[in-house]
């Protein structure tokens, strides 16, 4: 590593590399990834050097005529004729794709980049904490839409629980000096119901379609949204949660804002492939589980690029 703080931090060159070490004077630092570059890092430290970029998949450098759908909410509460096309839309989406961007969903642009300005600001300035709430709103519609397409009872998913907990992460993703030797984020699943995502206009979340690495490209005022596994474990395989990661860049930084909606970590609460959605001939294929175990379970793994729905498999 070439940095002018490389007398802190191990470089990732030598042959007796020791991941251990490096990590620990990492900590010890308390520089975070942002120091490191602050300081002068040039090369990556080892311990981010990321082998999962190098694919047997065929990453799309622009979007492909077939992209990630983007569904238009105008109108979905005025028109019912409207809505039922939309829902019908998502429901596509959550199928074929598991991701989808919403634009016109209601919440002003302005709000979502004092969001994204939040997150910076968090990041580059000590003395300034703000708080995210514009992308809270989006909720109330993604429950909505889920409830429909799954084709359950209106207020089932609520019944559940299944925004009983919330999680807002700022991401805050600085240029990296050498990115073809590492990721962003690793290729994962998201260990809940579903996601909402905003992200800036730097790009580089990619989902994985086909066997294929497709670009979610940034577009003003979209709003991002994915499934979880719980999603695809409560549905049977209905709804899939896909493979996502995000690319580094030379260019940055990156910011997003992702909301997790799960239930509660420390319910009793059992969750298992919904009865409305059994007929006949399509028995459960996953068992019962809480949140705390399916968590548990999640981050003792950590992000390996498998998924962690096998694990509960029948």
């Amino acid at each position: 590593m070439e940095s002018s703080n490389s007398d802190k931090i191990p470089s990732g060159k030598v042959s007796d590399y020791d991941r251990k070490t490096e990590l620990k004077f990492f900590d010890d630092s308390k520089l975070g990834i942002k120091g490191l570059l602050d300081a002068g890092l040039t090369k990556i430290p080892r311990m981010f050097i990321n082998d999962q970029h190098k694919t047997h998949t065929n990453p799309v450098s622009q979007a492909s005529p077939e992209g990630v759908p983007i569904i238009d909410f105008k109108g979905i509460d005025k028109d019912a004729v409207l809505r039922s096309q939309i829902i019908k839309k998502v429901g596509e989406g959550c199928e074929k794709w598991g991701f989808f961007q919403v634009v016109n969903h209601g919440i002003p642009e302005s709000v979502l980049n004092a969001t994204i300005d939040g997150v910076r600001g968090f990041h580059e300035q000590d003395d300034e904490t703000k708080k995210y709430a514009g992308i809270m709103v989006a909720q109330g519609h993604g429950i909505a839409l889920k409830r429909y397409t799954l084709g359950l009872h209106p207020n089932h998913l609520k019944d559940m629980g299944c925004a009983e907990s919330i999680l807002i992460l700022g991401h805050y993703y600085p240029p990296c000096p050498e990115p073809q030797l590492t990721l962003g984020t690793s290729s994962h699943t998201d260990p809940d119901f579903f996601t909402v995502l905003l992200q800036d206009n730097i790009g580089g979340l990619q989902v994985l379609h086909e066997d294929q690495w497709v670009d979610v490209p940034p577009i003003p005022g979209a709003l991002v949204i994915n499934m979880g596994d719980l999603l695809q474990l409560v549905s049977n395989n209905k709804f899939k949660s896909i493979f996502h990661r995000v690319l580094a860049k030379h260019v940055g930084p990156r910011i997003s804002v992702a909301c997790f909606l799960r239930g509660q970590q420390n319910s009793t609460r059992l969750y298992r492939p919904n009865k409305e959605l059994l007929p006949e001939g399509n028995p459960p294929i996953y068992r019962e589980t809480t949140i705390n175990e399916y968590l548990t379970y999640y981050f003792s793994k950590g992000l390996d690029g498998n998924s962690s729905l096998p694990h509960f498999k029948l």
